[in-house]
This record gives C-alpha cells, structure tokens and sequence, in this order.
C-alpha cells in the first residue's frame, strides 16, 4: 500500500450541556450506588437535550474551520462520518451543510459514509485518495452522534456506555515540506458478528407501517451483546494489526514502539484495558478518554486527536495509530503521520 499525502489541517469538536455523572446513571438504570462507575468505567458523559445531531456537528465544523484558518467558501466537500442519523432522508451531510448557512451556498457536494463506530476512520480512508487524486483539495468531515436517544435502559450494561458529542476534522493536501501522510489503512469485516450489534427498526424490514396492533419498540432501540462483540473482536484483532503493520509503506518491519499514540474507538474502559495488553500497547501511548466522555460512536476517535493535538501531545511528524470496532462486525485501523 502505497502512502497517501494528506494531512489534518484543523479539528474542532462539541459537547451538549448537560453533564450526566456516574451516580445519576445508577438512578437512571434502577442499580445499586457505585455499579455504573465500576462495571463501564464511565465517571461523566454527555446527554443531549435540546441539541440536534446537526446542530452539534456543525459547531464542531465551525471550530476546525477556524482552527485550519478557512471558511466554509474554501471546502469542496462535507462528509458526515456517524453511526447515527438526524432523519432518514435527506442525508445527514447535507442537514449539516443546511446548519452551516444555506445563504453561503456554492453547490458543495455533502454525503454520508456509515460504518457505524469506524465511520471516521472510513471516511478519512476514502477522502484521502479523493485529495491524492486531485478531485477535491479541502475536505470537512465530521462524526456527531447522540446515542442517548436510542438506548435500551433494560439493557443495563450497554446503556451505561455511551454518551453524546461530535468532532470534526478539515483536511487537505500536503506540501514538500510536510511529513503528514496516511502510511497504511485496513478494515475487516466479519458478518457472524451481524448480528450482536443492532437497530433493527427504522428502514424497510420493520418500519412502523408493518406493525398490526403494537409496536415492539425494542426493534428501535440499541441492541448489543457486548460479551459476544468483545470475543469476537479479539478473536481477530491480533492478526489484523499484524496485516495492518505489514502493509505501511516501504516499512514492513513497522512495529508498536514507532506510534507516539495509540487512539482507540472508546468501546469501554475494560474492552480497552484487555486490549492493550492482548496487542502489548505501551499504557503510556494508549489513549483513554471513556472515563470523561463515554462511547461517543463514531465521534470517539476523532475527540480522541483533538484532545491530543490541542493538547500538543501529538506534534507535526508523529505518528499514531487510529483503531477501532464497529457493528458488521468490523476491525478498522489507520496509521497517520500527523
């Protein structure tokens, strides 16, 4: 696989307001004080109220926009990158582009890419060969998600997990001078997993004109085995690294000890822990952020950069590695030189 010359130019991200700690989860899921702190690992997330999926993304959009010192004039693209969806039609992108200022409108092409989880990762997989290959230059792509409107609160342990936000991230070419590049990219799917992770309801198989009498409404809420995905997931993740590592360009001894950051998808607090040490992660190079964010979906990756980057804990030349699961069920990763 050959090396793709792009690079993140800014980043930006947005929580909603409300704060919803662990001890406010215990009362919500009718469980004993303490359970929800020890059993995700989740201390704090964030829940929308008022917020619109939209609404959030396109303030995180506005953030990287600022950040990368361009306006929206300057993009020839927006990509939403999320696992779930304001409504069903039209696509998300082109509600996000709507957000942004309709008065400002130039015909910007705006469509969705959705691999639930891996959606940032698969978005930037695919727009990197878009501005390798010259059709656009800058790009925005952005992963907001609420996940609180859609959770089962009969499944205890799921419901725990996740929290609500959004992240965007503008990228474009590279020039003679830059480092940054996407090495190598990889995704897996394996459909005995299909099934583990779903929402049945809201397309065609059992949409609400089918019901005769009663809606079951679990068929719209989040359904998980989160013990089967996790088994599953570590059945196949050691051999995708080790295809993933093989596959950076014109380094095939690549190895661990090369990555400044490991930035995971934020599945859990445990699924993190006993991955890093099943793939021999350094604990000082693997990102954690469940504990103050939650699952945000598909935005968990990119708030995972934008805490380091702001932080100036990646700098211009490193390298990290982007890794993640997602319903299907699918292995994604990506190493970037930032």
């Amino acid at each position: 696989m050959k090396k793709r010359n792009m690079k993140i130019m800014g980043v930006g991200r947005y929580f909603p307001n409300r704060i919803v700690t662990a001890e406010e989860m215990d009362e919500l899921l009718g469980v004993k004080s303490g359970w929800v702190a020890k059993k995700s690992g989740v201390l704090t997330r964030y829940f929308a109220e008022s917020e619109t999926i939209t609404q959030m993304g396109a303030l995180a959009a506005k953030e990287a926009l600022e950040d990368a010192g361009l306006t929206l004039h300057d993009i020839d693209c927006i990509v939403s990158a999320s696992g779930t969806m304001e409504q069903a039609i039209p696509c998300t992108a082109a509600l996000l582009y709507r957000e942004l200022g309709a008065q400002q409108h130039r015909g910007i092409p705006a469509f969705d890419i959705n691999s639930t989880c891996l959606s940032f990762v698969t978005a930037l997989d695919q727009v990197s060969y878009l501005i390798e290959l010259g059709r656009y230059r800058h790009v925005l792509i952005v992963s907001s998600e609420i996940a609180s409107v859609g959770l089962n609160w009969k499944q205890k342990e799921s419901a725990s997990l996740f929290g609500d936000g959004a992240a965007a991230v503008v990228v474009g070419p590279t020039s003679q001078e830059d480092a940054s590049c996407i090495l190598a990219s990889r995704m897996e799917t394996y459909p005995e997993g299909a099934h583990l992770t779903e929402i049945r309801g809201g397309g065609s198989k059992y949409h609400p004109r089918k019901y005769e009498g009663e809606v079951d409404w679990n068929d719209f809420l989040f359904d998980m085995d989160g013990e089967a995905v996790f088994r599953l997931s570590l059945r196949y993740l050691p051999s995708f690294l080790e295809k993933l590592f093989s596959s950076v360009d014109a380094q095939p001894d690549f190895h661990m000890d090369q990555l400044r950051w490991v930035v995971p998808h934020q599945a859990s607090k445990l699924a993190m822990k006993i991955m890093q040490r099943r793939l021999k992660i350094p604990e000082d190079r693997m990102l954690m952020l469940v504990e103050k964010y939650g699952n945000n979906i598909a935005a968990s990756i990119p708030i995972g950069l934008y805490e380091i980057i702001r932080n100036k804990q990646l700098q211009r030349g490193d390298t990290c590695l982007l890794l993640g699961t997602s319903a299907g069920l699918s292995l994604g990763g990506m190493v970037l030189v930032y």
